[in-house]
């Protein structure tokens, strides 16, 4: 049989048979200040992220400064907005990042990007990131893969809107042009998305049909959906974080603030040590309590030679006695002697013949 599917980010091994690997997602919440972006690895690090992601970007790298109607985003939380101008707001500074590489790593914390181009793929480089991150818009630009690939770094590639077509390109693109590790992440690219869009069910697929491990970027609300995934086998779980949704911000409301991030975190952890393993012997927790089963006991004095009946004998709590499945056999024995009330029964005090 083949491997099972792993890769490392940073010396940290992600897999199926480890605790999921939890990333918070600074994106557009450093709401333009520095000094605000540095107070949020402080409280991703505290709520026991593993990582924090940026997104690598310019507006003029990613899209133009255009008033047409397709550079005008027409719904959601965003509606009405160009793209530059969401994008000019939202945007992490290229000066800030090596600020930021090194407090996170402070921290204790994983960092790592999604670049949006190559010339972010190169300040990426220079600042020794661990990991590449493809979002889910990017992932029909080949090319981009091909470039992250090449520095022979693990890729996490979000398949939102994707079709399993465009998946394979992706997939094969990557492979093709590096072997530093592969994590598909099921996302749904609505921001934020609706629980009943989540079809957690995908995620299994998807890493059985590309044999890679297999994530969630979570935008919808709360926690649940990420925990349900990490029992569904998730081993990266994305989610965007902000110090408080009431700051705003374009990411404000799709985002966990630092009590949620906290519980996020702990559930999904629990969640992976509750999977455990298949097992059909009783747990130690649960060896002590054998002994309140039910077992049939004399229920009343029995003399000597006195047959048992169901008025006599009953199936009852401690287990002490012979278990509730030999009552046929006894009822309609005798007592071979003397069976005060409250005694369990055994073999060597009935008479079968």
């Amino acid at each position: 049989m083949p491997a099972a599917p792993e890769f490392e980010i940073a010396g940290r091994r992600i897999a199926h048979d480890c605790p999921p690997y939890i990333v918070a997602e600074l994106s557009a919440n450093h709401l333009g200040k520095l000094d605000h972006a540095l107070k949020t690895i402080d409280a991703a690090a505290a709520c026991g992220a593993d990582a924090i992601k940026l997104q690598t970007y310019t507006a003029d790298t990613i899209t133009l400064d255009h008033d047409g109607p397709e550079f005008v985003i027409p719904h959601g939380s965003w509606k009405g907005r160009t793209l530059h101008d969401l994008y000019r707001e939202a945007h992490t500074p290229w000066e800030w990042h090596e600020t930021l590489f090194s407090h996170a790593r402070d921290q204790g914390l994983h960092v790592f990007s999604s670049p949006f181009d190559a010339s972010a793929v190169d300040l990426l480089e220079d600042l020794k990131a661990p990991a590449y991150k493809i979002a889910s818009f990017e992932i029909v630009d080949l090319p981009l893969i091909e470039r992250c690939a090449a520095t022979g770094k693990p890729l996490i590639i979000s398949t939102g809107m994707a079709n399993l077509g465009e998946i394979e390109a992706a997939v094969t693109a990557a492979r093709q042009a590096g072997d530093g590790g592969l994590c598909l992440l099921h996302c749904i690219s609505a921001y934020p998305a609706p629980i009943a869009d989540a079809d957690l069910m995908t995620m299994p697929h998807l890493g059985a049909a590309f044999g890679t491990v297999f994530g969630l970027s979570d935008h919808t609300p709360g926690t649940a959906v990420s925990v349900a995934a990490t029992a569904l086998g998730a081993r990266l779980i994305e989610k965007h974080f902000t110090l408080d949704r009431a700051d705003g911000g374009p990411d404000a409301e799709f985002s966990l603030n630092p009590e949620e991030m906290k519980r996020l975190v702990g559930d999904c952890r629990d969640a992976y040590e509750a999977l455990g393993q298949v097992s059909f012997n009783p747990r130690g927790s649960e060896r002590a309590n054998i002994a309140f089963r039910r077992s049939l006991y004399a229920v009343e004095d029995i003399a000597a030679g006195e047959g048992f009946t169901a008025r006599n004998v009953r199936s009852i709590r401690p287990g002490h006695g012979l278990p509730p499945g030999a009552l046929g056999a006894v009822l309609g024995s005798k007592a071979r002697t003397a069976i005060a009330r409250g005694t369990p029964l055994s073999h060597s005090l009935i008479d079968y013949d």
